[in-house]
């Protein structure tokens, strides 16, 4: 006899992915990791045991300083060109394509071992926006994420907003609150949907979203904090004549961006970082940027940063970036009273993209009844501070900020006609 297929429903994170299905009237996560319902979405290729790691594995790998490749924000990289070129990674050339479709066959192949059910198909989260409104990359980037799905295994893939879900996974936990707003700030996207509820039905009224997350944060942080220590902003002598020129701010802009930092890793960028060394005025803080390029701690720095954050999130007061790697006893102030003003243009964005989410459904801020958290970067003070600012009046809470996609998706599954 042969077995039913089941939906499963995965929310591809930039930086967590979960998923879930529908069983017994309810829906249900899957241990993508015995004992835990999120993976990192994370990759690490090994040079020396030519495995490929993921999630928690491939952390591990780069923190404890295996010789390999880390590579994490692949959603980001959705719909542009970098996602169907070959590269040398291992033992073949394959495509970030390849890359994530191994990703989510592994979580397909989990969840089938786990449950014992035969899953198909699937329904996969997305942002609202995965660039921009317009930008002639959204299509692209959906296509290339359906591609990944059916490289995974899976026969179809339906999409639906990540908001949306996490929607329905909030009314299906008895929020009833008349009109009630999403608020989803993830690695990547920050993503809003407002929508009507009662005791017996809900209707979305109005989403939106913008790219900027948790990563955009990260990146802020370390342009502005860490990277004046190796070396942004030095001035260079001039090689031919007197007088001294500041260094560019390609190199540092991209070694704070997560998805650039595999890319810096080459013998020109090697080269560029100790010439501009000798002939630095602050001659220390080049050499530490070529400490970084040559050794390839660029992931090490970002991981550092976003320590440093939730730290100062956490409200302590002498919270720091800790560099060890990069140099002994290196470190960065980050007070948690400061990070409100280093990320404002983040939080100004966030801001004017709900009042554009409030205006698209034809209501004003003061008829918001609840705010409803979710996603990694949703828990920030930052973050919920400015949106508090806009609704003094609302109930505010948090709800399954890394699994309420999921769990929404997993209910949405129902209504698919396979």
């Amino acid at each position: 006899m042969a077995t039913r297929s089941h939906i499963l429903g995965v929310d591809f994170g930039t930086s967590n992915s979960s998923a879930g299905f529908f069983h017994d009237g309810k829906p249900r996560l899957i241990e993508v990791v015995p004992g835990k319902y999120t993976l990192p979405t994370t990759f690490f290729f090994d040079f020396e045991t030519r495995q490929t790691l993921i999630g928690e594995l491939a952390n591990q790998a780069l923190f404890e300083g295996y010789d390999g490749r880390f590579m994490r924000t692949l959603k980001r990289v959705l719909g542009t060109p970098l996602m169907h070129e070959k590269r040398q990674i291992l033992d073949k050339r394959v495509t970030f394509v390849e890359i994530v479709a191994d990703f989510l066959r592994h979580i397909k192949t989990r969840a089938e071992a786990t449950t014992g059910l035969v899953f198909d198909d699937a329904i996969s989260g997305r942002p609202v926006f995965f660039h921009s409104l317009n930008d002639p990359r959204e299509k692209q980037a959906e296509l290339d994420l359906r591609t990944c799905y059916l490289a995974a295994g899976f026969n179809k893939v339906e999409f639906m907003a990540e908001p949306e879900a996490a929607a329905i996974a909030s009314r299906a936990q008895g929020q009833s609150a008349e009109i009630s707003l999403i608020v989803d700030i993830g690695g990547g996207t920050s993503d809003f949907s407002l929508f009507q509820s009662d005791h017996e039905s809900m209707k979305i009224l109005a989403s939106h979203g913008v790219r900027v997350g948790g990563t955009d944060f990260d990146r802020t942080i370390s342009f502005s904090q860490v990277m004046p220590f190796l070396g942004k902003g030095t001035q260079l002598r001039n090689v031919l004549g007197s007088g001294t020129s500041m260094l560019p701010n390609a190199i540092f802009n991209d070694l704070a961006t997560w998805e650039k930092i595999p890319f810096l890793y080459t013998p020109q960028n090697s080269r560029l970082a100790q010439e501009m060394s000798r002939i630095a005025i602050e001659p220390d803080k080049l050499r530490r940027l070529s400490n970084v390029i040559d050794n390839r701690l660029g992931h090490d720095l970002a991981f550092a940063v976003e320590n440093g954050k939730i730290m100062a999130n956490a409200g302590h007061r002498k919270s720091l970036i800790r560099l060890d790697q990069i140099e002994r006893g290196l470190t960065v102030p980050l007070p948690s009273e400061a990070l409100a003003k280093i990320l404002v243009s983040h939080t100004n964005i966030l801001q004017s993209t709900v009042h554009e989410t409030v205006q698209k459904a034809n209501l004003d801020l003061q008829q918001i009844d609840r705010v409803i958290y979710v996603g990694g970067s949703s828990v920030m003070t930052v973050v919920v501070e400015t949106i508090k600012m806009l609704f003094p009046a609302a109930q505010h809470s948090f709800s399954d900020a890394f699994t309420a996609v999921a769990k929404g998706l997993a209910i949405a599954s129902t209504r698919i006609t396979q």
